[in-house]
């Protein structure tokens, strides 16, 4: 699954930003069998999961962003975006948008978010 994420930026504390990622080539029920998901990584850290949502709709959050981000799907329009409220310089990161089906993941390139005090 090719994927392309953009909605990265810079913005204060406090403020919004809504990433979007998009799987221009996949045809619409293979899109809908992923598992998709956003990951980050700041700066001299390892990468690591803010939030899922599986085929079925369920959701899953990182503890450091629950309350703050939402992460949603429209399988018809093959994207998936993550919502990002009340940011604070800790969620300064590259994020990466994931595709995972099986032990099949795969990564689109990453937007950076820089959250300033």
């Amino acid at each position: 699954v090719q994927l392309q994420a953009s909605g990265g930026g810079l913005v204060k504390a406090g403020e919004s930003l809504r990433l979007s990622c998009i799987a221009p080539r996949t045809i619409t029920s293979v899109f809908w069998g992923h598992d998709m998901g956003w990951y980050r990584q700041a700066i001299g850290k390892q990468r690591e999961l803010v939030a899922e949502i599986t085929s079925s709709g369920s959701t899953n959050y990182s503890e450091s962003v629950k309350g703050r981000f939402t992460i949603s799907r429209d399988n018809s329009k093959k994207t998936v975006t993550l919502q990002m409220n009340v940011l604070r310089p800790d969620d300064t990161a590259v994020y990466y948008c994931s595709a995972k089906r099986g032990l099949d993941q795969s990564w689109g390139q990453g937007t950076l978010v820089t959250v300033s005090s």
